[in-house]
């Protein structure tokens, strides 16, 4: 289907775009990351990313027993049964290039289910040479979260959700994965 054909359609569109300035690092002590060569002011839209969404039998069969399931996030699906229900989806593009930072980020992110991407906006002004970070939420951290050694109080993410998952808080119920 061409553009024309889903527009005459009135099919739902998002355009996509990134934000100029960005390169990925191939050697970080986080491992690969994403940096800002350029200052970033508060609010701009960084990433806008299209997400594979898994079905739950695909998430049960190859996501849950893969390294993929370091680089999903829970999404709401009325994928099989017609009743929305938490599955996982695969950030495409920078969208899983992203580090979590509990203290440092710098990132925020939102989900739009509609048209099956994921929005990345900076919370603040963001400095040529820092770090892009996001929060993974504390309930899906999977390794030691540096900046907690370094704030032994901290128990939570910082976005008040404590120890809620995703899923748990989006009132869908928890996805056991």
């Amino acid at each position: 289907m061409s553009a024309n054909d889903a527009a005459a359609n009135d099919e739902p569109r998002q355009p996509l775009s990134r934000a100029n300035g960005l390169v990925l690092v191939m050697n970080t002590p986080k491992g690969r990351g994403v940096f800002a060569t350029d200052d970033i002011p508060s609010g701009t839209v960084i990433e806008v990313s299209p997400v594979l969404v898994f079905s739950e039998e695909e998430v049960e069969k190859h996501t849950r027993h893969t390294c993929l399931q370091h680089y999903t996030y829970y999404w709401p699906s009325k994928y099989t049964t017609g009743k929305t229900t938490m599955t996982q989806a695969l950030a495409l593009g920078l969208g899983s290039m992203f580090n979590h930072s509990t203290r440092a980020q710098n990132v925020g992110w939102k989900r739009d289910p509609g048209v099956e991407v994921i929005v990345y906006t900076a919370l603040r002004d963001i400095k040529a040479g820092e770090e892009l970070c996001i929060s993974y939420g504390h309930a899906r951290l999977w390794f030691e979260d540096a900046d907690a050694k370094d704030d032994p109080d901290s128990d939570d993410d910082g976005n008040g959700t404590g120890d809620k998952s995703l899923a748990e808080l989006s009132g869908l119920g928890k996805m056991e994965l």
